[in-house]
């Protein structure tokens, strides 16, 4: 999914009250749910079509007080949108 795609699909859901609540499955089989928490971007590698790695983005890494505990993202690494979990 790319995030024209969490568009449109939120568009549908336009008709929803603002209170809604937003919950994030734990797998694919709903084994788990957790409450939305927050919408971060980062950097994104792929390792395969369903996993992969966050890194911070440079100016993140940068802002942190100790960037050092941080690796850079790869060169290869993508712009992306990560949705947290309150757990």
């Amino acid at each position: 999914m790319n995030l024209a795609d969490l568009r449109r699909q939120l568009a549908a859901l336009g008709h929803l009250p603002d209170d809604t609540p937003v919950v994030l499955a734990k797998d694919a089989e709903g084994n788990g749910h957790s409450p939305l928490d927050e919408a971060k971007t980062g950097m994104y590698l792929a390792e395969t079509t369903w996993s992969g790695e966050h890194y911070l983005t440079e100016e993140q890494r940068l802002a942190k007080d100790e960037p050092e505990d941080w690796f850079e993202a790869p060169d290869d690494a993508v712009l992306a949108v990560f949705l947290w979990p309150t757990n």
